[in-house]
């Protein structure tokens, strides 16, 4: 797991591969019932850290402003990482799936316990935060986001993803 400080906060985000329990953990979400609260994202649409990042800062900021646009300040970090103004459609979309064997797991000022608790939680294999640019579904994310290979051939698959992040509000 890897720390980031973002407005004042801090990030921690653990990559997981060969989940076999997302069924339990989106259940666990959509219960209400996840001990510690944390996003799981799906990671196949995360290029690089970046927009993550940028979503989270959104994230926070709407929590400032106390505009949250979901229930909660994790389900609004993977609301904020989709791009769209859907909320049921960009939870689908970005968060875990009952099938999901890649994911990200974000929390917000964890402290080391419930660190320790959300790799308890998800089984499988911790790896490396660097692994996301090549195991990104990049045909995926230029779907969902609507990403020209035109903008591809000025920018990378992450700047545009995070400017899309960045502009949704302003649409």
């Amino acid at each position: 797991m890897k720390s980031f400080k973002v407005d004042g906060s801090t990030l921690s985000l653990a990559l997981f591969t060969d989940v076999t329990n997302s069924k339990e953990l989106l259940n666990s979400m959509q219960a209400g019932t996840l001990e510690p609260e944390v996003a799981f994202l799906n990671a196949s649409l995360i290029p690089d850290i970046f927009p993550v990042l940028a979503a989270a800062y959104k994230t926070l900021l709407a929590k400032s402003r106390e505009t949250l646009t979901t229930r909660t300040l994790h389900s609004e970090l993977v609301y904020s990482y989709s791009g769209s103004k859907h909320i049921t459609e960009s939870l689908k979309r970005c968060g875990i799936s009952e099938n999901s064997t890649y994911i990200l797991a974000a929390l917000f000022d964890a402290s080391d316990d419930e660190m320790k608790a959300v790799e308890k939680l998800i089984n499988g294999k911790e790896i490396d935060l660097e692994e996301l640019e090549g195991r990104a579904d990049q045909a995926q994310i230029q779907k969902h986001y609507k990403i020209t290979g035109l903008e591809l051939g000025i920018s990378s698959l992450a700047d545009a993803i995070t400017c899309r992040i960045a502009s949704r509000d302003a649409l």
